[in-house]
């Protein structure tokens, strides 16, 4: 078990103040198995109602809404969590369904059909001959394919960070040779999608010092990943950001069929001042009892 405090701090600047409409928080990770939520506090300013509720995906949200114009809006989300990660093991491959193709089970393929087709309509040259570059034999391990695919995103692209809100299309990262964590996240989501895997866009954090000094990208950040729905071993964790697969590393928050649906911190502003954005989020370990074992 480890114990995480996070802090994450969100602040638009504005230069008159402004009326705000509704806004859609998504900062609080599920209890589960994995992750259990020791402490949670929102700072909100300026002041508002707020209503907690479940989306469709069964995420955690909180609708907040300002009373006050003001020329700021902040959210600080504090968090303190029990991480116990569930390492993946030897897949059974002894199961037919977990061979390439893939095949659902029929009560599955009901709910897990929006995620397996395709979001975007990219028909981009270079896009096509990536994805005939990526299907592999028959009766090949599904798991192996799409550690495979993991692997090639984190070799091939080069990472960088983008002030600009929104995705890239997994055309523009093809052609640009590089993006960020969601960029790559939408990339093989998108990817496998066409090759008849159920996937879904995932945000949270990503945790780990130590390999933070070794290269891993977005360390101590908000970070963006996807999940693939397997046979026998359901919803399986893949950052192609740092070729990470069910890492103790990666603390899910939310969980969407695409990455417009996944965002922190949405809302409206009415007025005509300009707007500065400004994000922090500091991950600290403050216990580790698998060290201490």
């Amino acid at each position: 078990m480890s114990r995480l405090k996070i802090r994450h701090e969100t602040l638009y600047t504005y230069s008159q103040p402004m009326k705000f409409g509704p806004w859609r928080l998504l900062m609080r990770p599920l209890d589960s198995h994995a992750t259990r939520i020791v402490e949670a506090s929102l700072r909100l300013s300026p002041s508002g109602s707020t209503r907690w509720s479940y989306d469709a995906y069964g995420n955690c949200v909180c609708y907040f809404q300002p009373e006050l114009d003001a020329d700021h809006l902040m959210v600080v989300s504090e968090l303190v969590i029990d991480r116990y990660p569930a390492p993946l093991g030897p897949p059974p491959i002894d199961d037919p369904r977990s061979l390439l193709p893939i095949v659902y089970q029929s009560a599955d393929r009901t709910v897990l059909d929006p995620f397996i087709v395709p979001a975007t309509d990219d028909h981009d040259h270079g896009y096509l001959e990536w994805l005939h570059s990526l299907p592999a034999a028959a009766n090949e391990p599904a798991l192996h394919l799409l550690q495979r695919i993991n692997a090639a995103i984190h070799e091939r692209f080069a990472y960088g960070a983008r002030e600009e809100a929104g995705v890239q299309r997994p055309s523009e990262t093809i052609a640009f040779g590089q993006g960020t964590c969601r960029d790559f996240a939408w990339l093989m989501i998108e990817s496998v999608r066409r090759l008849g895997f159920a996937a879904r866009f995932v945000t949270g954090y990503l945790y780990s010092p130590k390999l933070a000094s070794q290269g891993l990208r977005g360390a101590g950040a908000t970070h963006a990943w996807c999940e693939v729905f397997l046979p026998d071993l359901g919803w399986i964790e893949f950052d192609p950001t740092n070729a990470l697969v069910e890492s103790p590393d990666l603390i899910r928050v939310g969980a969407t069929r695409t990455p417009e649906e996944a965002s922190p911190m949405a809302g409206t502003a009415f007025g005509d001042g300009g707007c500065d954005l400004k994000v922090s989020v500091d991950v600290e370990l403050i216990d580790d009892s698998r060290a201490a074992a």
